[in-house]
Formats: C-alpha cells, sequence, structure tokens
C-alpha cells in the first residue's frame, strides 16, 4: 500500500554555494506537507563543503 496525505517529499539547495563558485552542490532531502506549507520551504542547514551555516531553498 502506498502512503496516503499531503506529504511530499523535496529538495533542498544551498543558495550561498552557487555565488561563492565553489565546487559541487550542497543538498539535503526533507518532507513537507503540502497543506500547511503550500510555499516553497527556506531553512538554514549546514553546508559541509563551506562548513557553516547557510540558507537552503526548496527546488522544484
Amino acid at each position: 500500500m502506498a502512503k496516503k496525505g499531503n506529504r511530499v517529499q523535496v529538495i533542498m539547495e544551498c543558495t550561498e554555494h552557487k555565488e561563492s563558485g565553489l565546487p559541487g552542490t550542497s543538498r539535503y532531502i526533507t518532507t513537507k506537507n503540502k497543506r500547511n506549507t503550500p510555499d516553497r520551504l527556506e531553512l538554514k542547514k549546514f553546508n559541509p563543503i563551506m562548513k557553516k551555516m547557510t540558507v537552503h531553498k526548496e527546488i522544484k
């Protein structure tokens, strides 16, 4: 049986990493409830390449 509900899987990507010019990307996979948060997520997560907390935004 498949899971029912409004919870969907989303990909978070670092916004500061693109502008820095460093190779690679910092991405996280998480879930969110579409009913409670219809807009795109924006969270502070740890970027292991830059070794600091940065803002990650939902892509796709």
